[in-house]
């Protein structure tokens, strides 16, 4: 085992709280059935976790896969209205397989549907850590999914990876484990290149590194590499470590600690604040602010947003919802909570702060976007080279 899979191998025997995400290629086989054996180890590897003390969450897919197969749709042909009925049937069976398995090793679970707003609207954010955290501290593992069968399809995560990293964000997660169909990020598709390696820690998301990601591949699956990258940046930025790892097989928690092959995203050495990395992780901005060369040079100093440096906007928001700043060439550069709504920085746009209670007949704040509710966007953060350790 080497120096670098040692020290990965410690982010997991001495998590406290880990969230583990299981897909549903992994929980359910190619006629729709539930892959019980498998189940069943994955349940054992979890009680082990439990019994050293480590609170679980599991982020669970396979309710519209189960629903599917008893509706009898091919899954190219489902409309959303077939998944989110799919969703509403195979849930029921989804939560029951789960209770049964954690149930013979004498553990107990609960229910968690969410979606976007419950993570994304702060408020909806921290009601739901409430819940959970209740639950983890009542020794309860929640096994989580998106609410499929109200979410639409603009407002909805897609895939279970994001939504798992905004888990582990949320309950403040040691670790996260990406159960996948494959050993963890390849320099290429090992399935398509024969000189593709396996990349065993990654310390620094650059864009050479989601340069490598592809897009996903099974019918049952929504995610893919692109979107474990995703999640891989949301959890690192909030402290937590993240792991990629090959799940097929039984007892795939077991064989990461036995020092299998994997990928290991560390997390920053110095996390940024929570109000922060709730900004960063936000999936689905409300709109656009464009923005001049000098104030793009003024974000990027760690400086807030002020109404002289805005060219324009898009879209319709409200005071304090999350939106995206980009450059006049519509490069994204930052996200953050705006202190004006879309209409009110239409109006003081390119002016100065002290003209702002003369044009809108008040002043709330000087700066539309303050430093502290601005975090700038990864590329912007990391504009080098991959970082990583390959043995």
């Amino acid at each position: 085992m080497t120096r670098t899979s040692i020290q990965s191998l410690d982010y997991l025997n001495t998590a406290r709280r880990v969230v583990i995400k299981v897909g549903s290629a992994l929980l359910v086989d190619a006629d729709g059935g539930l892959r019980g054996d498998w189940l069943n180890a994955l349940a054992e590897d979890l009680a082990h976790l439990h019994a050293r003390g480590c609170a679980i969450v599991v982020v669970s897919s396979g309710a519209i896969a189960f629903g599917r197969k008893m509706m009898g749709i091919a899954p190219k042909r489902m409309k959303l209205s077939e998944k989110q009925a799919a969703a509403a049937i195979g849930q029921i069976r989804l939560s029951t397989e789960w209770q049964q398995a954690m149930a013979r090793h004498h553990l107990n679970t609960a229910q968690i549907l969410l979606s976007p707003d419950d993570t994304e609207t702060r408020r909806r954010h921290l009601n739901a850590r409430a819940t959970l955290m209740t639950l983890l501290d009542r020794q309860i593992i929640p096994v989580v999914n998106e609410n499929d069968t109200v979410a639409t399809a603009e407002i909805r995560y897609g895939d279970n990876d994001r939504l798992a990293a905004r888990v582990a964000q949320m309950i403040s997660a040691d670790v996260l484990i990406l159960l996948s169909d494959i050993d963890g990020l390849y320099t290429g598709d090992p399935k398509s290149d024969p000189n593709a390696t396996l990349v065993p820690q990654v310390t620094t998301i650059t864009p050479d590194i989601l340069a490598m990601a592809g897009p996903a591949k099974h019918e049952y699956s929504s995610g893919g590499m692109v979107t474990k990258l995703e999640a891989a940046r949301i959890a690192t930025s909030a402290g937590c470590h993240m792991v990629i790892c090959n799940g097929g097989a039984a007892h795939p928690v077991q064989r990461v600690l036995d020092g299998g092959d994997c990928t290991w995203f560390k997390a920053s050495h110095q996390p940024l604040q929570a109000r922060k990395t709730w900004i960063d992780g936000g999936l689905t901005p409300k709109g656009i602010i464009f923005v001049d060369d000098g104030a793009k040079s003024a974000l990027m100093r760690g400086k807030s947003l002020l109404a002289a440096g805005i060219t324009s906007i898009d879209g319709h928001y409200d005071k304090g919802d999350l939106v995206a700043i980009a450059t006049t060439k519509g490069v994204t550069i930052a996200r953050g909570l705006t202190r004006y709504s879309a209409a009110d920085i239409q109006r003081i746009a390119g002016h100065n702060s002290g003209e702002i209670e003369t044009i809108l007949g008040y002043r709330d704040h000087d700066e539309v976007i303050h430093a502290d509710d601005l975090v700038l966007d990864m590329a912007a953060r990391h504009p080098g080279k991959p970082d990583r350790e390959d043995t």
